[in-house]
């Protein structure tokens, strides 16, 4: 909706195409822009390039890599090939697609790149190990290119929200725990976009919203990393088990 009040077209990427359907009605029911439908499962290998090539050579000026999904439990006892797609959408497909579109950006001069991370990027997460690497991934390779693209006319900008009012917590609990059972600090998922959204605009590598949130990113630095594990997992069996 950011995009679209602010005249972007849009192409919008996602397994669902209903829901697509279903955006792209409200969006063009309130902005007279061109949107563009691309269903593709994101979790799937080389789904970068098939998307890519679905822009048939249009020029894309703000690239926001913003599909996740967590898993909860011990290492030992997930999922393997839920994990797999899990990292495939995490790591390959934001990093592949980053790739194929940054190098446009860069020859043209301009381009925005806004990526999805987490809270979660900035300590380990016991019995959510595989979600936290991941997002920490994503946060090391933005500030990485971020540096890389000073002077080009790029910019490349990684969101890091904590607990926001989303249907993360059914998925990632399988359906078991529908709510945060910690229901402190809890963010409104519009209010998060639009801090992204702005942090984008005006360049910002790393844009962490709310200040309870900014605090806890820096708390590892502070105690042991030992102490914030600890931490964590108490934390996540509070709010993930029945």
């Amino acid at each position: 909706m950011l995009l679209a009040k602010d005249g972007y077209d849009l192409i919008l990427a996602d397994v669902d195409a209903e829901k697509l359907q279903t955006a792209q009605a409200e969006i063009a029911s309130q902005y007279p822009i061109k949107i563009q439908l691309i269903v593709k499962d994101l979790s799937q290998n080389n789904v970068a390039e098939q998307i890519f090539q679905a822009l048939e050579g249009r020029t894309v000026d703000v690239l926001i890599n913003n599909a996740g999904f967590g898993i909860f439990g011990s290492f030992h006892d997930t999922d393997w090939r839920r994990e797999v797609d899990m990292l495939n959408l995490h790591v390959m497909t934001t990093t592949h697609l980053t790739k194929l579109v940054l190098k446009e950006m860069v020859a043209r001069g301009s381009g925005k790149i806004l990526n999805m991370s987490s809270l979660a990027a900035f300590q380990p997460g016991p019995l959510m190990s595989l979600y936290y690497a991941s997002k920490a991934y994503i946060l090391s390779f933005s500030e990485a290119i971020a540096n890389e693209l000073k002077g080009s006319g790029v910019t490349v900008t990684c969101l890091c929200p904590g607990q926001t009012n989303t249907c993360f917590q059914k998925v990632v609990s399988n359906g078991a725990a529908s709510e945060n059972k910690i229901s402190f600090n809890i963010a409104c998922p519009k209010k998060v976009a639009k801090y992204g959204y702005d942090a984008m605009q005006k360049g910002k590598v790393v844009a962490i919203p709310g200040n309870i949130n900014k605090f806890l990113s820096k708390l590892p630095r502070f105690v042991s990393r030992r102490t914030a594990t600890a931490v964590i997992r108490r934390i996540q069996e509070k709010n993930r088990r029945v």
